[in-house]
């Protein structure tokens, strides 16, 4: 009978296969955590798009419908300063859809808050005392990471280089996740956000593992056992999966993300940062196509979001997405419509009959 061989992660965290569901902010919700701490993998829940006090409901509705451990994720971006100038060339960019959606080119909405991991957040990390935290963007300042660590919880962290791993290790973590290019959602970079020399999962992986001493975590372009025996064989202990989970009906997903994630290909994707003004990669629409991908124009993160919100909603109500960030990485084709536990204790399966 098969076995996982490297039980690093494994033993790490107390889970019972080295499956993490990636904490996907918008669509991640409680019901798909639970449903993948039950299988055997591990449970994520993003906070990013949270308020303290709906993580703090989030967390309590998972305690208490399972004993699985849990991962609680945080951005760790500095907010930018307001740039007067840069958001009114975004508007000005914008107006003429305004008008084609017949929107007041004057309206000025309020965007999705992306929100850093901050004291309120610790404590509820303190209160809860989740099994991991996992950082995006970096790491917090030294204060809030050492009241993490003094909870208990095992600290990771998303490197897309082997500079950044190196960082993260020193500093503290307790285990790196080697985000390749491939990935969905948003790029985890904090030392070098030069998106043209970005590394490929399965060229960072090895590297990657060869450069820290603690457990790698795989991630991009990962979504069937194929994937997760190349990257245990690249050195990885375990694997984060995220657009393979976007098909289960636990995720909150809107109806043109789950239609462009039926139709896309190999080649539908592309890095952008015209939704929030951080580059993440996502299944080219409309508004990428004509002002990006990549725009000078859009202001920095998160600030991007707050001009195209009254759009996507005019776009959605009539079924388009054409100013909805359809977050996916490359390998969705490889997905399968299931639920989530279910899908989570297939691909431990196939991955195990792979492995003997």
């Amino acid at each position: 009978m098969a076995t996982w061989r490297d039980r690093r992660i494994i033993d790490l965290f107390g889970i019972d296969a080295p499956i993490i569901l990636a904490p996907m902010a918008g669509p991640g919700t409680p019901e798909l955590a639970i449903a993948v701490g039950e299988a055997g993998g591990l449970a994520s829940l993003p906070c990013a798009l949270l308020s303290v006090e709906q993580a703090r409901e989030a967390l309590t509705l998972i305690r208490s419908k399972t004993h699985a451990p849990v991962n609680l994720n945080f951005f760790c971006h500095t907010p930018p300063e307001a740039d007067a100038a840069r958001n009114l060339r975004w508007r000005a960019r914008l107006a003429g859809y305004y008008v084609e959606h017949g929107i007041d080119p004057e309206l000025t909405p309020a965007g999705a808050v992306r929100r850093p991991f901050d004291s309120d957040f610790c404590e509820v990390v303190e209160a809860f005392k989740p099994e991991v935290v996992s950082f995006h963007f970096g790491l917090p300042e030294k204060a809030l990471f050492d009241r993490v660590k003094a909870t208990g919880a095992k600290i990771i962290a998303s490197a897309t280089t082997v500079a950044e791993a190196r960082w993260l290790e020193a500093h503290g973590c307790d285990a790196i996740i080697a985000m390749g290019l491939e990935a969905g959602g948003h790029r985890g970079t904090f030392l070098n956000h030069e998106m043209a020399t970005q590394v490929g999962t399965f060229a960072l992986v090895p590297q990657v593992a060869d450069a820290v001493s603690v457990p790698v975590i795989a991630a991009g372009g990962i979504a069937d056992a194929r994937g997760i025996v190349a990257a245990l064989a690249l050195g990885a202990s375990a694997v984060q999966i995220g657009t393979a989970y976007l098909f289960c009906p636990e995720a909150r997903v809107p109806e043109v993300h789950r239609v462009a994630l039926r139709e896309s290909s190999d080649d539908s994707t592309a890095v952008t940062n015209v939704f929030t003004g951080r580059p993440a990669r996502g299944i080219m629409n409309r508004v990428m196509r004509e002002v990006g991908p990549l725009s000078e124009a859009a202001p920095a993160f998160p600030l991007a979001s707050a001009a195209l919100a009254p759009l996507k909603a005019k776009a959605e109500e009539a079924g388009k997405g054409d100013f909805t960030s359809l977050w996916s990485g490359q390998a969705a084709r490889l997905a399968r419509e299931m639920p989530a536990g279910e899908f989570t204790r297939v691909l431990i399966a196939e991955t195990l009959a792979r492995l003997s």
